[in-house]
């Protein structure tokens, strides 16, 4: 599991490795303030210790080796910088072989097609090497851009599910998009 690696036009999306340390904090040091909710922003990276991030990277594979998670980072074929990750998180296997998907593109490098090419590597992932049936985007109501870029990958709209995910304290809906394995 250690060497899964997609190439989009402008990306390269795989697992970190150590030697991504100083490229994962500089993302997101890079990043512009946060633009909308959605957006994390600019955060401060004092946390992100050379400890913290080779414990990040425990987590995660340890995370990737029970089927839990698969968290993979963003690069730019362009230049190397770190721009944003993704990650399909497993629901259900056995009859189901059910997982989500999730996708963060760093603000500076929005408006360039990159979150398409990020969701069609992670459904490619997800499908021809993990193996699932069907993979899920959940995403907020007031969020059109999500919404573009999971319909762009010929992701369906399924449904509202009320209630569903627990922000900031708040249970908010969720509109349901899915798409399935070529069968």
């Amino acid at each position: 599991m250690d060497k899964i690696l997609i190439e989009t036009p402008q990306c390269i999306i795989r697992f970190l490795e150590e030697s991504d340390y100083e490229r994962f904090v500089a993302g997101y040091q890079q990043c512009l303030p946060a633009l909308n909710r959605f957006d994390e922003g600019r955060i401060d990276t004092a946390f992100m210790t050379r400890k913290w991030y080779s414990d990040l990277l425990l987590r995660r594979k340890s995370e990737a080796e029970c089927d839990y998670s698969y968290m993979f980072n963003v690069f730019s074929k362009d230049n190397s910088s770190s721009i944003g990750y993704c990650d399909i998180t497993t629901l259900f296997r056995e009859d189901l072989q059910l997982a989500k998907i999730g996708y963060t593109v760093f603000n500076n490098y929005w408006r360039r097609g990159i979150g398409t090419e990020i969701v069609g590597a992670i459904c490619s992932i997800g499908f021809h090497i993990l193996k699932f049936h069907r993979l899920e985007a959940h995403i907020n109501l007031d969020n059109p851009a999500s919404k573009a870029v999971v319909r762009k990958n010929a992701f369906q709209f399924e449904g509202i599910r009320k209630q569903f995910i627990l922000e900031n304290g708040v249970w908010t809906d969720n509109e349901i998009y899915y798409k399935l394995a070529d069968v």
